[in-house]
């Protein structure tokens, strides 16, 4: 069985469980697979920790919760401190540089993009997520870019269909100083 964990993780406001949802939709629905999305946040609506956590199987996911994350996705400093300060060498990090300093990096593959940054001086600070999930698609098999591209279109207002694909297109095309040239 093929089944890949992915734990995307920030503060309210930054679109975590939106990227969790367009994760799982483009699995389940454009890659047929099956997916569990699960997600966890604080009380306050802008601000307070949140996470999104996603399952994809080739089979149906029995047990919807990630016991051992393979790729992690990491949008501020204290979801850093949580869950990727100790990540283990098998993982996937990947971190939004601007709004995540690392003094000792982890065992991890870490991979990092300005996000926040790049979302910024396209004039739109809220794509940052988008962003972040086209950078995901150029350094990850777990879902097909094509798939993703589909279910942004999905989750997107209307009328932002093209501006949040240059987001997307962005962050696919991005070359994080981690691993050199794409």
């Amino acid at each position: 069985m093929k089944k890949a964990e992915i734990r995307l993780a920030g503060f309210g406001g930054q679109g975590i469980v939106l990227l969790g949802n367009i994760i799982g939709k483009a699995a389940s629905i454009y890659n047929n697979s099956y997916a569990a999305l699960t997600q966890s946040y604080g009380p306050e609506s802008r601000g307070g920790s949140c996470r999104a956590e996603v399952i994809i199987s080739d089979s149906p996911v029995e047990y919807p919760y990630i016991t051992d994350p393979g790729v992690v996705v990491i949008l501020s400093q204290e979801a850093y401190n949580e869950f990727g300060a100790g990540a283990k060498d098998h993982v996937l990090l990947i971190v939004d540089s601007e709004l995540v300093k690392i003094d000792n990096p982890p065992a991890a593959r870490m991979l990092s993009i300005p996000a926040s940054r790049l979302a910024q001086e396209m004039g739109k600070p809220v794509v940052a997520n988008i962003i972040m999930l086209g950078f995901l698609a150029a350094n990850s098999d777990v879902v097909s870019r094509e798939a993703l591209e589909k279910a942004v279109k999905d989750f997107i207002p209307a009328g932002t269909e093209s501006f949040n694909m240059k987001a997307f297109e962005l962050g696919y095309s991005y070359s994080s100083p981690d691993k050199g040239p794409a």
